[in-house]
């Protein structure tokens, strides 16, 4: 199932971040290893850098644990409304 537009709109609407930035890191993610804390670390900064909301060590160490532990819902869709 592929992520319909208007789910890339609201993320855009609520975050700034281009539809392509987003795409951008998927691919990363699809090609690195989500269980590489280096790999999590860099799509975090990034997406930081793009929403240019600061990310604390703390909140940045929970995101990779939960990501690396895959605590993460399978419907992201949800997470946006």
């Amino acid at each position: 199932m592929g992520i319909s537009d208007s789910f890339f709109n609201k993320v855009e609407k609520k975050t700034n971040v281009s539809k392509q930035s987003i795409l951008d890191i998927a691919s990363k993610l699809k090609d690195g290893d989500l269980k590489n804390e280096n790999t999590i670390r860099g799509v975090i900064a990034e997406l930081s850098r793009l929403t240019g909301k600061e990310v604390s060590k703390e909140q940045s160490d929970k995101i990779v644990k939960a990501v690396v532990g895959d605590q993460i819902p399978n419907n992201i869709e949800n997470m946006i409304d």
